[in-house]
């Protein structure tokens, strides 16, 4: 078993370095030899929801409603109000509006987290998932090592600060 499965080994590296070699050919004939990479490079990839088309989770599970519960609750005067409604409506809007173009801003720059326990790390901002639950970050800094690709949840930090 241990030949097959040795032999079986040896002809999947072999096709794999057909392939590779058949692709830098291709690259070379059209000239853009200078976009292959070297090495393969691993792919992060993150479970999938129950959602078809995979865009989070059921807003009436009860992991959805634990997670993302609305901080700024709408009052029940606003309910009755339909001018107040508009105006909170509007309000929330802005904030959102303000809070993506900060993380856009974040791309690529060194954010300094201050998380729970009083743990600060530092790393380089990537991105946000859709339902803003966790960021994507690299080279992380934390007093008891150094992460090269990490996942932070949302609900760990408190607040975190970079420079413009």
């Amino acid at each position: 078993k241990k030949k097959k499965k040795k032999k079986k080994k040896k002809k999947e590296d072999h096709r794999f370095k057909h392939y590779l070699e058949a692709t830098a050919n291709v690259a070379n004939r059209r000239g853009l030899s200078n976009l292959l990479m070297a090495t393969p490079v691993p792919v992060l990839r993150l479970p999938k929801g129950p959602d078809p088309n995979s865009r989070g989770f059921d807003p009436n599970s009860p992991r959805f409603i634990a997670l993302c519960r609305t901080s700024i609750p709408t009052s029940a005067a606003a309910e009755s109000d339909p001018v107040q409604l508009q105006e909170e409506q509007h309000a929330r809007s802005v904030l959102r509006e303000r809070f993506l173009r900060c993380l856009l801003a974040m791309t690529n720059k060194k954010v300094q987290f201050q998380m729970h326990e009083k743990v600060n790390v530092e790393a380089t901002f990537g991105a946000s998932d859709i339902d803003v639950l966790n960021f994507q970050v690299s080279d992380l800094h934390t007093p008891i090592g150094v992460q090269k690709e990490a996942l932070i949840r949302c609900q760990d930090v408190i607040s975190f600060t970079f420079d413009i």
